[in-house]
């Protein structure tokens, strides 16, 4: 279990990146390398589940801390 949770937080990680890039250089990696195709929206779908699964893996280890 603790290599799916890395493998989803380096996703998040990744889409963190790519807006950070969009918000100071206006430039989309993802779109940049895949184009506006049906793959670029898969991968923007993938990111954001990781990034919902990372919110509640979050909330379950506050859980365990307290």
């Amino acid at each position: 279990m603790e290599t799916l949770q890395k493998s989803l937080l380096v996703l998040t990680i990744v889409g963190a990146i790519n807006w950070g890039l969009v918000g100071l250089l206006d430039l989309n990696l993802v779109t940049s390398l895949f184009g506006s195709s049906m793959l670029t929206r898969m991968i923007y779908t993938v990111i954001a589940v990781a990034g919902i699964v990372n919110i509640g893996i979050l909330f379950n280890n506050i859980e365990r801390i307290d």
